[in-house]
This record gives structure tokens, C-alpha cells and sequence, in this order.
């Protein structure tokens, strides 16, 4: 991407507008390159002294400077934004939005049916660039627009295309939602190493990165889990005591429930309006 002349608009300054303006910085836009439509006067100053990109109040004033708009807003506010882009956004514009449970459909529609659009199903680990996403591109779009948009989220992590949009829904389920799973199981590991005599610094300590070093070892040796799983269940060992339990408490299970309960929820969220 380094020397990129295309300008990325983002309607909405928020932390995960924030996150993607960091990876496309750290990939080779120019600041100038880059410009945010943002109502809090005091976020706009940040961003500008944070980055020494454009900055203004005006969503349509950052629509039609940019090649690539992306709608980095509320879903609770998406309607009246669409409303008011409707009249700016020109063919050549590529839409990219990150609104969790807003159809293609309902993106289109509300900017006139020809818009070519992206929707992206981000992460919260986009914040340290170790994001996941996933994108399906719209009824406008070429395979060109699906890849360049890919580009801007592989500047955040990882980002994956799919072909249909009702994967979205399990998208979501896993990953969208599934910082919030280990989140939990950290605090649990944790709740344990206290019970059984460490203190909370230590415990937590030991937890995050116990979370951490797992994760690495899939992402870096590319074995399946339950293979590396094995390799630590020695017979007759602690890890096999204490996996033992976990399948009298249905582990499995209950994450694999969680998943399709969040996945639900979305299918849910995405027929409200």
C-alpha cells in the first residue's frame, strides 16, 4: 500500500477508526491521505495531534474527498447517516462499513441502490493490530473493491472474505464476540490460582500469558488444538485431572453454545429495521 494516492474517509473517529488509521499509516499512507468526519470537537483535536491527518464535522465534505468511505458509526445511528450520504456518495466510491448487524441490503438501499459496498465484521484486537475480520462485499462491488478493501484490514490483523453475507452471523458468534469469551476464561483461570493459595498479581500474571503463549503456539507451529492439547495430557497427569473436570461441567459444550447464542442474536440484530 506505501505510496498510495487513494483517500480513505472515515465517518466516525471512534477507537476502531482509530485502529485502522494506525495500520494504514504504519503501511505507507501519507496522513494526507486520510481524512475523519467526527461531531466531538475534542476527539477531532486528538486525532489531528495523534496523526497529523484531516479532520472535520462535515460527513459530506469527507465523503466527497474519499475513494473509500468508511462508515465507522453506531448501528443505532447508521439510518440517518445513510440518509445523509445518500446525495454525496458517487459510483466511483467504495463504502466500507464496520456497523455490526446492518445488512448489505439495508446499505444499499439507504444510499440509493448503486452504491458498491463492503461490510466488514471487525474485532476488538484491531486496536493492537492483532484484529480479526471478515468481509463480504455487496451487489455493486468487484472483486477489485472486496480486495482492496481486504488490504485496509490486513493493515489491523488478519481479514478473510466470504461469499455470502449470512456468514457474517457466525462470524460474529465466534470471533466478534469471542475476545468477551476468553476475557471470561481469564478471570476463571485466575479465580482458580487464587483458591489454590497464589496471590491475585501472580495469578493474573501467569494467566494472561498462559492465554497468550497457547495462542501463539497454534498461530506459530499451525497444529491442529486438540493434537496440541494432547501433547500436554500426560496419563495419569495434573492437565488430565483438570481437563476431566471441565467435561463434567459440559466445557465444550457450553463455548460451543455461546457461540451459537451470539450467532443468533446477530441473525436477530440484522432483521430489526
Amino acid at each position: 500500500m506505501a505510496g498510495s494516492s487513494r483517500v480513505i474517509g472515515f465517518i466516525g473517529g471512534g477507537n476502531m477508526a482509530e485502529a485502522l488509521i494506525k495500520g494504514l499509516l504504519a503501511s505507507g499512507y501519507k496522513p494526507k491521505s486520510i481524512c475523519v468526519s467526527e461531531p466531538l470537537a475534542a476527539r477531532r483535536r486528538v486525532l489531528k495531534r495523534r496523526f497529523g491527518i484531516e479532520v472535520s464535522q462535515s460527513n459530506g465534505e469527507v465523503c466527497a474527498a474519499a475513494d473509500v468511505l468508511v462508515l465507522a458509526v453506531k448501528p443505532q445511528i447508521m439510518a440517518p447517516v445513510l440518509e445523509e450520504l445518500a446525495s454525496v456518495v458517487g459510483g466511483r466510491t467504495l463504502v466500507v462499513s464496520i456497523a455490526a448487524g446492518i445488512t448489505l441490503k439495508r446499505l444499499e438501499g439507504g444510499l440509493g441502490g448503486k452504491a458498491k459496498v463492503v461490510r466488514v465484521m471487525p474485532n476488538t484486537p484491531c486496536l493492537l493490530g492483532r484484529g480479526a475480520s471478515v468481509l463480504c462485499g455487496g451487489r455493486n462491488t468487484s472483486k477489485a473493491d472486496v480486495r482492496l478493501a481486504k488490504g485496509l484490514f490486513e493493515t489491523v490483523g488478519l481479514a478473510e472474505v466470504v461469499e455470502k453475507e449470512r456468514l457474517l452471523d457466525a462470524v460474529t458468534g465466534l470471533s466478534g464476540s469471542g475476545p468477551a469469551y476468553v476475557y471470561l476464561f481469564a478471570e476463571a483461570l485466575i479465580d482458580g490460582g487464587v483458591r489454590g493459595g497464589l496471590d491475585r498479581k501472580l495469578a493474573t500474571k501467569l494467566a494472561y500469558q498462559t492465554i497468550a503463549g497457547a495462542a501463539e503456539m497454534m498461530i506459530e507451529t499451525g497444529q491442529e488444538p486438540e493434537m496440541l492439547r494432547m501433547a500436554v495430557s500426560s496419563p495419569g497427569g495434573t492437565t488430565l485431572a483438570g481437563l476431566a473436570q471441565l467435561a463434567k461441567g459440559r466445557f465444550v459444550q457450553t463455548v460451543v453454545g455461546g457461540v451459537r447464542a451470539a450467532t443468533r442474536r446477530s441473525k436477530e440484530l440484522g432483521r430489526v429495521g
